[in-house]
């Protein structure tokens, strides 16, 4: 970025110190940053003419010097504007209501480009910004903290200090505490040297709503309204307020020691409130020179030192302020005016219209004749940024405004924007298992919608918002995930969708949670909604979506949603998310206009397919496959069904077909996924394999064919039950695409998921695993993999929410496989119950270990016990268990590893040493040698080799005739003897 400002003529090499070079005695080299600028240049230029010769190629434009450089600086300030825009937002801030205080040597040069972008009017750049961060350190107050816990709940607003009755009786115990925390606080100052006067102390109470997680740290407001203040606080960031009782979780006191010398330097920069006297005229520039802004090209820019101007001296842009510290530019359109503390406000007007480009498309210079404007790459890249950048506030705002555990806790949702054809342009990094399928479920509203869909009669009108969640039929993943889908019109048309997705934690069925480990069908699993208008023309519909909700309490055995006010919450927030999701997509219409907007959608989504392009043909050559060859690769579930994949690869299209021909028939259980899950597992896996960094979008599904054989496992019927397709059978998935294209060895092939309530209250978790082992890496333990992207919810917020007690949550060591490169460990979470509960455990790789590839070997399969309180008694529940607990009775779940990548090196330790080492559970009631522990050397060969002759057999016969040696090697190399042991021992 600094090349780029001193090849565009935006700082001046003679302001900057001899301190470059090898002997730290060179001025800044502007040479070599204006050569390093035009090499890139010819380098961009030569691929537009290459590209201006391929047949049907959309154009691109020849670029200037000086252009390329300003494209990195405009795409490193919208990378800047990103997280400014995202965070303030999660605050409930708009960041166009304040001004933009800049620190830092650097911040000054793109104040003015960041602040437009932003929507500010006013930039404050301080006379120290380029030291300030070393400034503020030095006079930064001495601050003392004194903080406990209280357990109290807070009088209704209105109750203030007043010492009437109970409240008055909360607010002086309250009061009492905060009294003695601020003795304390003001004697760690004094112990300092502060005196009494010079300490100001602030006091606050820590306060959430009763039932929820989120607690908001409250000052002591004039009126002594605690819960006034809290709700006001509480609106502004989250967007709502509940009716509930306000709870004290911890009080608080900040005793502040002010630094002497901040004082002094005030009084002697004399503050920012004017003098009064006249400045003088502007003195004449200590220089001049080119420099290149967007809006006017190269033109000649005054550069005034700071030193020379005085307060009150006001300075049009294009123009360049320098001192010891820093470098300011004032953009054209742009007034700096230097204020009576020497400081410099910017007073941000509108931009010119850019100058004209110096540059023209390729095309057009092959051809000697004008062409179609193509895709610009600098603006492809702002674009990407501002589309991610919707999902991502999207997201911010469904966490904000979410009420469940599962949304604002565990991160359980993903937000992302279509185009007016249902195909995904762009999504927040959320969870990859939601996003490809997302697409379909936009697909589906659109041509139920449309002329000859079911709702034709009815169509879509502006302010209607769509939910569904039907796997089979409607593009859902499973049904505890809700999407909420709201047209974007303009002009009376749709131009855009904005779509979120969230995992509620309870929808019915048979069993609290939703997530049914032994369901057949999918009536069972919870309320099934096809396509529902959650708002009409913007009234939401609340009593039709509640009776959707409890319309599986009519059928035997099952029941309606456990927690329906969770559920409209969430909801309500989900069409949060959607309207700020339109507001900024209409926002960046206005910005750019339609036809700008609605074209780099599609150059996103069409650089993305050629991205996937090429990687495809990139990886047929490296394989050394004919112009049209096919790889395979297979796996198989816990209950033998196996996953069968040949992807087909031609060279000259630089396309692919996925056909999943041989893999299982539906099964009777819930392991079956939707053919949306099963694009979404590839679409992931598609983009993680490109290694150029491009969003996740549709144009990466462009140039591959899926098939899937009907009635089979990844193609069930609508009756089928699916919920655990979305999380086990989504992650064996993706490890048989990456296993096909060699990239990575298995991970733990599961989410782990476990649910745990009664009538009243339903919980759900995933649990990580070890991350499977590649070229280069060694898989990362304890985490989320692949197409989850969850969070665990803290131990705090679980205790105090639930009726449980976290005993043990650690990493498994040792459970990763060994290789050249080792797999990620796995994690033991042990959960004791404190009333009688129901749970249930859906999970996958308790039979079959997490393969290795290219010699690796595999992962430690999971475990899955009960502990009985009052026997002592461990039982194994295999990988999908319903199970009624007793208080104290004891949970414990242990997560698979994941598999490693080529040979070990020699002199490695064996995956049996390993065993060895592993570290044991020491849990009562579980024997200290189980599961880690390896056979000791000779015991048990007989039966073992019988064992592992049978497990040979049906591994054969599971895989057909392929004969796969790595999967074959997975099985029987490190896994049968430690399967079979920890079988035998529990």
């Amino acid at each position: 970025i600094t090349d780029a400002n001193a090849a565009l003529g935006r700082i001046v090499p003679d302001a900057f110190p001899k301190i470059f070079g090898p002997s730290e005695s060179e001025p800044l080299d502007v040479a070599g940053a204006c050569a390093a600028m035009a090499a890139l240049a010819d380098a961009v230029n030569a691929h537009a003419r290459a590209r201006a010769q391929q047949p049907h190629a959309h154009p691109l434009p020849l670029k200037s010097v000086d252009e390329v450089a300003a494209g990195f600086i405009e795409v490193a300030n919208e990378a800047m504007c990103r997280p400014i825009r995202a965070l303030t937002q999660m605050k409930g801030y708009d960041a166009a209501a304040h001004v933009l205080a800049c620190f830092g040597g650097a911040g000054g040069q793109h104040a003015c480009a960041i602040a437009r972008a932003l929507g500010m009017k006013t930039i404050f750049v301080h006379k120290y910004a380029g030291i300030l961060s070393a400034l503020g350190i030095h006079l930064a107050d001495i601050v003392a903290e004194a903080q406990e816990p209280v357990a109290a709940q807070l009088p209704a607003t209105g109750s203030g200090t007043s010492d009437s009755g109970s409240s008055g009786g909360v607010m002086a115990e309250l009061e009492a505490r905060l009294d003695a925390l601020e003795a304390r606080a003001r004697a760690q100052l004094e112990a300092q040297g502060f005196s009494g006067g010079s300490v100001r102390c602030e006091r606050f109470l820590n306060l959430r709503y009763a039932g929820t997680d989120v607690a908001v740290m409250t000052a002591r407001p004039a009126d002594g309204d605690y819960a006034a203040a809290f709700a006001q606080a509480y609106q502004r960031e989250f967007g709502f307020t509940l009716d509930r009782a306000v709870v004290v979780d911890d009080a608080r006191v900040r005793a502040t020691g002010a630094a002497s010398l901040a004082r002094v330097m005030a009084a002697a920069s004399g503050g920012d409130s004017g003098s009064g006297a006249a400045p003088g005229p502007l003195p004449p520039p200590w220089l001049t020179q080119s420099a290149y802004f967007t809006e006017t090209g190269r033109v000649p820019t005054p550069v005034y030192r700071l030193s020379d101007l005085a307060a009150g001296h006001a300075l049009p842009g294009p123009a360049i302020l320098i001192d010891a510290i820093s470098t300011v530019i004032v953009e054209p359109g742009c007034t700096a005016h230097v204020t009576a503390g020497h400081n410099v406000r910017i007073e941000v007007g509108d931009a010119p219209a850019p100058a004209p480009s110096t540059a023209t498309s390729a095309a057009a210079v092959a051809a000697g004749a004008p062409a179609a404007k193509g895709p610009d790459p600098i603006c492809l890249a702002i674009f990407s940024h501002r589309f991610m950048g919707i999902a991502e506030q999207m997201g911010r705002t469904l966490q904000r405004t979410s009420i469940s555990v599962n949304i604002k806790e565990r991160l359980d949702f993903s937000c992302a924007l279509f185009g007016p054809d249902g195909g995904l342009v762009a999504n927040a990094p959320h969870l990859p298992v939601h996003l490809g399928a997302m697409s379909e479920a936009v697909r589906f509203q659109l041509r139920y919608y449309s002329a000859g869909g079911p709702g034709a009669a009815e169509g879509l009108h502006e302010g209607d918002v769509l939910a569904s969640n039907h796997p089979q039929l409607a593009g859902g993943s499973h049904l505890p995930d809700i999407t909420v889908i709201t047209p974007v019109f303009d002009g009376g048309r749709i131009v855009f969708f904005v779509a979120s997705r969230g995992h509620h934690a309870d929808i019915g069925g048979i069993a609290p949670g939703s997530m049914p480990p032994n369901s057949r069908t999918l009536a069972e699993e919870g309320a099934a909604i096809v396509s529902f208008k959650l708002v009409a023309r913007g009234v939401f519909q609340e009593e039709g979506i509640t009776r959707l909700l409890m319309a599986p309490g009519q059928l035997p055995g099952c029941s309606g949603t456990r927690n329906l006010g969770d559920n409209l919450s969430d909801l309500r927030a989900q069409v949060a998310a959607n309207t700020r999701g339109i507001q900024l997509v209409r926002a960046l219409i206005a910005e750019y206009g339609l036809p700008e907007v609605a074209a780099y959608m599609a150059h996103i989504q069409a650089n993305a397919e050629g991205a996937v392009r090429e990687m495809l043909r990139e990886f047929s050559l490296s394989q050394g496959l004919p112009e049209v060859g096919t790889v395979r690769a297979a796996d198989v579930m816990d209950d033998g069904s196996p996953i069968c994949l040949a992807v087909t690869i031609d060279r000259t299209t630089g396309s692919a077909v996925f056909d999943f021909e041989g893999t299982g028939p539906e099964v009777y259980a819930n392991h079956n996924a939707p053919p949306a899950v099963a694009a979404s597992a590839v679409i992931y896996a598609l983009r993680a394999l490109v290694d150029r960094d491009i969003p996740l979008n549709q144009g990466c599904l462009a140039p591959v064919t899926l098939r899937i054989p009907p009635a089979c496992l990844l193609n069930p019927s609508p009756e089928a039950a699916v919920v655990g397709g979305n999380v086990l059978t989504s992650q064996r998935v993706t490890d048989v695409v990456l296993k096909a294209f060699r990239a990575q060895a298995a991970s733990q092939g599961c989410m782990n998921n476990l649910t745990f309530g009664d009538e009243g209250m339903g919980y759900y978790e995933t649990i990580a695993g070890g991350a499977g082992a590649g070229p280069g890496w060694h898989g990362r333990s304890g985490v989320h993999t692949h197409m989850t992207n969850t969070r665990i919810t803290d131990p705090e917020v679980l205790e105090r929410r639930y009726p449980v007690v976290l005993r043990r949550f650690a990493l498994r060591p040792g459970s990763g496989g060994d290789g050249k490169w080792r797999g990620g460990d796995g994690v033991v979470r042990e959960l004791e119950a404190l009333r009688p509960l129901t749970a249930g455990i859906l999970s996958e790789r308790r039979a079959t270990a997490p393969f290795g590839l290219l010699g690796g070997k595999p992962g430690a399969p999971g475990l899955n016990l009960l502990v009985r309180a009052t026997s002592g008694r461990t039982v194994n529940l295999g990988g999908k268990a319903t199970v009624r607990l007793e208080a104290g009775d004891r949970l414990i779940i242990m997560t698979p590893g994941a598999g490693g990548y080529g040979l070990p090196e020699a002199g490695s330790e064996s995956s049996a040493t390993m065993a060895v080492k592993r570290l044991p559970l020491d849990v009562q009631g579980v024997p200290d040698n189980m599961p880690n522990a390896a056979p000791a050397d000779g015991e048990g060969e007989a039966t073992a080799s019988a064992a592992l002759a049978a497990e040979e057999r049906a591994k054969r016969r599971r895989l057909g005739s392929s004969g796969d040696a790595e999967q074959q090697q997975a099985v029987l190399k490190g896994s049968v003897h430690e399967y079979k042991s920890m079988q035998e021992t529990a």
